[in-house]
C-alpha cells in the first residue's frame, strides 16, 4: 500500500533572507533579460541602461549592470539561452538582508556592492545560519 501521509506536510525550511525589520521593505518590478535559465531569489540584479532589462550584478560588465538595483524575490526562470521572452519579476528595492543569503553574478560579493546599496536603502549584516 502506497504511503498516503507526506512526512513533510507542514513543514518549512527558513530562507533567511532577511535579518530584521529595522529597515522598510519595499518591492517593485523588474523585467528580466530572456534566456539567463533560473534565477535563484536572492539574486541580486542590475539593469542594462540602453535596454532596461535585469541580470545578475556583476561589477565587470560596463552596461549598466555593473551597479546593483535590487534583490529577487523569488526564483524565476528566464528560459534557456536563445529565449526572447523577458519575464516580469519582482524585487525587494529596500529592506535588511543576510549577506550569506544573497547570490551575486561573476565572482562579486556583498562587499563588492554594500556602499551602493546602502545608498538604494538595502542593508546588509551577517546573520548567524540556523
Amino acid at each position: 500500500m502506497a504511503n498516503l501521509f507526506n512526512d513533510n506536510y507542514g513543514s518549512t525550511t527558513p530562507r533567511n533572507l532577511f535579518f530584521d525589520t529595522t529597515h522598510p521593505t519595499d518591492v517593485k518590478s523588474v523585467t528580466l533579460k530572456a534566456g539567463q535559465g533560473v534565477l535563484e531569489w536572492g539574486t541580486v540584479v542590475g539593469v542594462i541602461t540602453a535596454s532596461g532589462l535585469a541580470v545578475p550584478v556583476n561589477s565587470t560588465a560596463t552596461d549598466g549592470s555593473e551597479q546593483a538595483d535590487s534583490i529577487l524575490t523569488d526564483s524565476i526562470d528566464t528560459g534557456a539561452t536563445g529565449a526572447t521572452k523577458n519575464v516580469v519579476a519582482t524585487a525587494y528595492s529596500s529592506g535588511s538582508f543576510n549577506r550569506k543569503a544573497l547570490k551575486f553574478g561573476g565572482t562579486d560579493t556583498a562587499d563588492k556592492h554594500e556602499t551602493h546599496l546602502r545608498a538604494l536603502g538595502i542593508f546588509m549584516k551577517d546573520v548567524l545560519d540556523y
